[in-house]
């Protein structure tokens, strides 16, 4: 009796401790605090964005950029390209210009318009949670980021373009300000990502 008692006091310990293992909080050699908990939870109001028709559109499964906010494809048929661009005589500049084209639902713009390129799509489109979070944290998957140039990329223009897409989109689910300060929170805090 006092053996199985032993033994599942073992079981119990070390249930709970690989539990601990799983959320921590841990100084990183920059004095920055890791929480996978806190990470975690910044990152599902990110994905929120993420998964809104302002960043999904521009990062599909397809080949073929979606527009509108239901997520249609793209009625100019036009296609990513090798660079991103779009294919042959129909580049993403034909209609896209360095800013919105005036008017209800005219082309919105910024210098830089265009899909990730072919070889490093960043598919955001169908991804649950996790496996979004690790292709983002992922160097091999990420266009070759590390974690401070990440923390850059939320300034990009072409990211902030988001919130100012012209007449009759709807702007991602918070503020501009907002998706800044939880993207760095879950980069900040570990990057983790969730379990599912």
């Amino acid at each position: 009796m006092i053996v199985l008692t032993l033994v599942f006091s073992m079981i119990a310990l070390t249930s709970s401790m690989k539990y601990k293992s799983d959320f921590h909080m841990s100084d990183t050699a920059d004095g920055v605090k890791k929480d996978s908990i806190e990470s975690v939870k910044a990152f599902m109001k990110v994905y929120e964005v993420l998964m809104s028709p302002r960043c999904m559109n521009c990062h599909p499964a397809g080949d073929a950029p979606l527009q509108g906010d239901d997520n249609h494809v793209h009625t100019m048929n036009v296609v990513r390209g090798p660079d991103g661009t779009g294919l042959y005589a129909a580049k993403c500049s034909n209609c896209h210009q360095p800013t919105n084209v005036p008017g209800l639902h005219t082309p919105p713009g910024n210098p830089k318009w265009q899909l990730p390129p072919a070889n490093m799509k960043m598919v955001f489109q169908g991804k649950s949670p996790r496996q979004l979070a690790l292709q983002i944290m992922n160097y091999n998957l990420n266009g070759h980021r590390n974690k401070a140039q990440l923390l850059e990329h939320s300034k990009d223009t072409l990211v902030k373009v988001a919130w100012n897409m012209g007449e009759g989109r709807t702007p991602p689910p918070m503020s501009y300000s907002a998706f800044v300060n939880v993207w760095n929170e879950w980069i900040n805090k570990g990057g983790y990502a969730p379990k599912q």
